[in-house]
């Protein structure tokens, strides 16, 4: 299936989403991938959809590892991934907080979700239009940070996603565009979604 050139793409939470929940990741060793992780980012490596990656990294601010770890682990994130054929076209990353830290990242930033600076630097680098992307996370604050700018929101039941689901439910304020058990279902009904909305011009997301 070719789904590209189309200005759209799928942005994806890290941990619990395409590696596994562990915490603050403060050593590579630490960083594993879960199951589907690769197979969601070979179906959109071959459909030409760009595959972005957009997490939070207080961890950088809070004092739990220096900043240039952050690379480290993601050097190993695209290590494992191309081990298995697959890629991620771009990451971003943020490293402040707006309350602690050194004042270099002690700042109310716009990349900090769910603020959609990290958004927005993707749309621009790949001519995007976000409204009609997909953000894919774990928890239901990435299905809002999703809808603050039109795009649509995939939760999975990996990571935090099925404790939130199962416990949290009644009080969320967002509600899903679809529920995945990981991110290769998450990206399966993406990528048929848009094959359906080729089909009909017009179509919405509803």
């Amino acid at each position: 299936m070719t789904v590209g050139g189309t200005g759209w793409g799928v942005f994806f939470d890290r941990d619990g989403t395409l590696t596994e929940e562990v915490g603050y990741v403060n050593h590579p060793g630490r960083l594993a991938l879960l199951p589907g992780a690769a197979e969601a980012l070979r179906d959109l490596n071959q459909a030409g959809v760009p595959a972005i990656l957009v997490t939070n990294q207080a961890g950088v601010a809070r004092g739990y590892f220096r900043e240039e770890l952050v690379g480290e682990v993601h050097d190993r994130l695209k290590s494992l991934l191309g081990a298995l054929g697959a890629h991620l076209d771009a990451i971003y990353y943020c490293p402040h907080h707006p309350d602690v830290g050194e004042p270099h990242y002690r700042r109310d930033c716009n990349c900090r979700k769910p603020k959609p600076g990290m958004l927005e630097k993707g749309a621009a680098a790949f001519d995007l239009e976000l409204s009609r992307c997909y953000v894919v996370g774990d928890k239901i604050s990435d299905v809002a940070f999703a809808h603050s700018v039109g795009a649509g929101g995939v939760m999975v039941l990996t990571g935090y996603g099925l404790g939130e689901y199962t416990y949290q439910r009644g009080e969320w304020r967002s509600e899903p565009d679809f529920l995945a058990r990981d991110a290769a279902q998450a990206v399966e009904w993406i990528l048929e979604k848009e094959s359906l909305r080729e089909e009909r011009p017009g179509a919405s997301r509803g």
